[in-house]
């Protein structure tokens, strides 16, 4: 894989060509950058930016004023590669809240395994309705230790709405949710994104974050897609390295509240 070649594709396929992952969004080109606005529930934010430094920090005061307008919470999604190259001190200067940077780890879905063995007892159970997706839930707050109810609402949203869009499985211990996953894909593009991806606690190190990858990669590959895309932690991304994944590049969320306005 070449990885110029893939950044430059995932640049302007995700980013660039960004389309609404819900029906309640929209996509907004404002000069040089592009956002998602929608809800509140959904995900508000800033997908690609092309500043200089001349004129940065007034971008990014139209973007504040822009959401705080409309009483939104939102994030924008830094990477290593954009410029300027200190748009991270200057959206906090302007009073966002960084989150931890993540890889972003691309891989070609031909070169994953698509069968791994779960322990024993375990099994996969597709989320297709909505006491699914509290089980699917229940474990991604298990494993990631925070609240999901932004995020159950936004895929309640996709369940009733029979999206094509999302894929979503948990891994079930007898009547225990232990680890759940979703893919978003994208159509027209190459791309899946892998997302949520955790394992409960006293679960980790059986196999089953990998299961849930290969599970993920045989549905992609069956689907067309090329690439698997996954915003890494430090915990995944050697799990996710050891199964092909190459780093593009990194990632930092800054977020800011329309509470602050």
């Amino acid at each position: 894989m070449d990885q110029d070649t893939v950044l430059a594709l995932f640049d302007r396929r995700l980013r660039l060509e960004a389309r609404p992952d819900s029906d309640s969004s929209r996509i907004e080109r404002a000069g040089a950058v592009i956002r998602q606005v929608g809800a509140p529930h959904d995900w508000n934010g800033v997908l690609w930016s092309d500043l200089d430094e001349a004129g940065a920090d007034a971008v990014i005061a139209a973007q504040v004023g822009h959401f705080a307008s409309l009483g939104l919470d939102f994030e924008w999604k830094t990477y290593t590669h954009d410029r300027p190259a200190d748009l991270g001190e200057r959206l906090l200067a302007a009073g966002f809240t960084p989150e931890d940077e993540e890889a972003v780890m691309v891989a070609d879905v031909h070169e994953l395994p698509t069968d791994a063995a779960l322990p024993e007892g375990v099994r996969l159970r597709p989320v297709t309705d909505e006491a699914g997706l509290d089980l699917l839930i229940q474990a991604a707050e298990e494993a990631f230790g925070v609240p999901k109810l932004q995020l159950r609402r936004r895929l309640l949203d996709q369940l009733e709405q029979g999206s094509e869009t999302v894929s979503m499985v948990v891994a079930m211990a007898g009547e225990r949710p232990v680890c759940s996953a979703r893919m978003e894909f994208v159509p027209g593009t190459e791309f899946a994104g892998l997302w949520g991806g955790g394992t409960v606690p006293e679960w980790r190190g059986r196999g089953i974050y990998r299961a849930l990858v290969a599970h993920r990669a045989r549905q992609a590959a069956e689907l067309g897609y090329r690439y698997l895309q996954v915003d890494a932690s430090d915990q995944s991304r050697p799990i996710l390295q050891r199964l092909g994944f190459a780093r593009l590049t990194s990632t930092t969320p800054y977020l800011w509240s329309a509470a602050s306005a």
